[in-house]
């Protein structure tokens, strides 16, 4: 226990020392790396450095990415990319497009599908190819342009091996678009060659800026590709069953500083259900999200349990989407659904601004979402005002 706290402890100190601007001991890098096998260095120190958005830190991601790969994957070091990001004409005759995953559910909506559509557009006859997990494929899989390339990456896996998935990936023709994956470690190690190489820099692009994601992303798309106004998608296969008025969700990706504690979550829940407006609600991805959506769910409210890109099908024939900033926010605001997004837990305002959706989007205490919440509903759903 001691070891375990003593690494944190040094993940926190080298956190301190990146965001400062100032060096770090390799013996500092090591006890970090020690802190249950690379995950948290990657949850306390890789990921606040990307989350913060800051243009001055890719460049400090990429010196401790690096020192780090040569620590725990020295194999990749011949693969880590030294030049710059480029920025040649696309080509016009090329034999497929292949687009990166972010391997997340959300960030595949908000930033990846931007990027696929925006290949789909420029090369009309060319296939695209989407390289990731399948649960991220799923979303785009009743797409007949869109044709998977399965890797698997270790979310919560050690670092060893998330970097595993980088190794193993490796594409001999065509062009590469990456928009800031995880797969290539956010642009570090090189998948392809150079020349065949289209990198989207989510971090440093828009400057200090609080311009949204999918905004930038096809701003990027027309500087580079010279389509005009690329946007977010999702196409997944049909959903069975009848529409829901209202589709939900309370899942917070392992993030318990989403949450609203205490009985918001059951008091929502009924909020929503004295609309008298159909419900279905996402019972999640893990065991701790099902067990508070039981815990929280009304009499007669409907539940959906599984795969996700069943649940994305589903929000898009929704009237209204609400739920904690997740992937179904993403989902509902590429479908045009009107949006209830309760945003907790960013570690910026340039963060918050960067992933929010286009809708509602809500902050405070239980009693203030509440507040907003039947406000809103009072204006979709003019009976609900007694309720």
């Amino acid at each position: 226990m001691g070891n375990t706290s003593n690494a944190s402890s040094a993940c926190e100190e080298l956190l301190a020392r990146c965001l400062a601007g100032e060096d770090w001991t390799p013996a500092l890098l090591e006890r970090a790396l020690a802190a249950n096998e690379g995950r948290a260095f990657f949850s306390i120190v890789v990921e606040r450095l990307g989350d913060l958005f800051e243009p001055r830190l890719c460049a400090v991601y990429d010196r401790l990415m690096a020192a780090a790969i040569a620590c725990v994957a020295p194999d990749l070091q011949t693969r880590i990319r030294r030049a710059p990001c480029h920025r040649a004409p696309a080509p016009d005759a090329i034999q497929r497009v292949t687009v990166l995953s972010r391997v997340t559910l959300g960030a595949d909506v908000a930033v990846a599908s931007v990027l696929l559509d925006a290949a789909k557009r420029r090369y009309p006859d060319v296939e695209i190819v989407f390289a990731g997990p399948r649960k991220c494929y799923e979303l785009f899989e009743a797409d007949a342009r869109i044709r998977p390339f399965p890797i698997e990456y270790a979310r919560g896996g050690s670092l060893a091996d998330r970097l595993r998935a980088s190794a193993k990936l490796w594409i001999e023709d065509g062009i590469v678009i990456d928009p800031d994956s995880r797969l290539t470690q956010l642009g570090l190690i090189s998948v392809c060659d150079e020349d065949r190489y289209f990198f989207f820099p989510s971090r440093s692009y828009g400057g200090e800026s609080l311009e949204r994601l999918p905004d930038l992303a096809a701003r990027w798309a027309r500087e580079t590709f010279g389509i005009e106004g690329a946007r977010p998608y999702v196409a997944p296969l049909p959903p069975r069953g009848d529409a829901m008025d209202i589709t939900v969700s309370l899942g917070v990706g392992e993030n318990q500083a989403k949450r609203i504690p205490g009985d918001f979550e059951r008091d929502l829940l009924r909020l929503l259900a004295g609309t008298g407006a159909s419900i279905l609600v996402d019972k999640g991805g893990t065991a701790e999200e099902a067990a508070r959506v039981e815990k929280a769910l009304p009499p007669g409210v409907r539940t959906h349990e599984g795969a996700f890109a069943p649940f994305a099908a589903k929000i898009a024939r929704s009237k209204l989407y609400v739920g904690y900033d997740s992937a179904g926010g993403h989902v509902a605001s590429a479908c045009g659904v009107p949006v209830i997004s309760i945003a907790k837990g960013f570690v910026s305002e340039r963060m918050a601004a960067r992933w929010r959706p286009n809708g509602i989007v809500l902050d405070g205490n239980a009693a203030d979402v509440l507040q907003k919440v039947r406000s809103a509903l009072a204006r979709i759903w003019p009976l609900s005002a007694a309720h």
